[in-house]
């Protein structure tokens, strides 16, 4: 069973989910560092971004571990090397190509359908878990995003605000596993408001509903 939190880049997906998986004692899947240590691993082996099937031999060969706080590529510890800003340029690249997703999804709904997960992503409610019984969808305003990320990176504002953009716009307009609510999704929008609250608000949730 899986609580999916889905959502742009920027929203505090990450931070969230963690948290509530750790106040109902339930497992964090973090999703994106999956799409991230195939981006890592292709730019390290020089492999092209635009060719989907190597990307997706890659994907599939590829031994990925996640390891509460730490991503594994082949057990080395690769958590800081996939937060780098040409890393998470390129596993928004790396992502688009439909060979790339069903490898990850498939991990991915192997791992859920063995315990009780909080997923965090881009697609968790509407493709890899779509009958998730608790489905949030987490967004924030553009500008609060591009804030959060300069802050966390040091990076320029302006600069994270552009790269944001064009990566959203990849994430809704690829063909598969768009950037989009489900339909039966709560949305959240934390631009003003506090981890607190909106964790608060997902777990309450998740309890009215019985999950926890």
């Amino acid at each position: 069973m899986v609580i999916a939190i889905d959502g742009p880049a920027g929203a505090g997906k990450s931070t969230v989910a963690r948290a509530v998986a750790e106040e109902l004692g339930f497992t964090y899947l973090d999703s994106g560092a999956m799409y991230r240590c195939v981006a890592l691993a292709a730019l390290e082996s020089g492999l092209g971004l635009d060719d989907g099937e190597v990307l997706g031999e890659l994907a599939r060969g590829l031994e990925i571990g996640l390891d509460g706080r730490r991503a594994l590529i082949a057990e080395r510890d690769v958590s800081a090397a996939i937060r780098e800003p040409g890393v998470t340029a390129a596993a928004s690249q790396v992502s688009v190509h439909p060979q790339v997703r069903e490898a990850m999804v498939g991990r991915q709904r192997h791992l859920i359908a063995a315990g009780h997960y909080v997923a965090e992503g881009r697609d968790i409610g509407t493709v890899v878990s779509p009958d998730s019984p608790l489905k949030v969808f987490l967004t924030a305003s553009d500008e609060e995003r591009a804030r959060r990320r300069a802050a966390q990176t040091g990076e320029d504002f302006e600069s994270v605000l552009d790269a944001q953009r064009r990566r959203d716009a990849r994430d809704t307009e690829r063909e598969h596993g768009a950037l989009r609510a489900a339909d039966d999704a709560v949305e959240l929008d934390s631009s003003s408001m506090s981890l607190e609250e909106v964790v608060g608000r997902i777990v309450v949730i998740a309890r009215q509903r019985g999950l926890a």
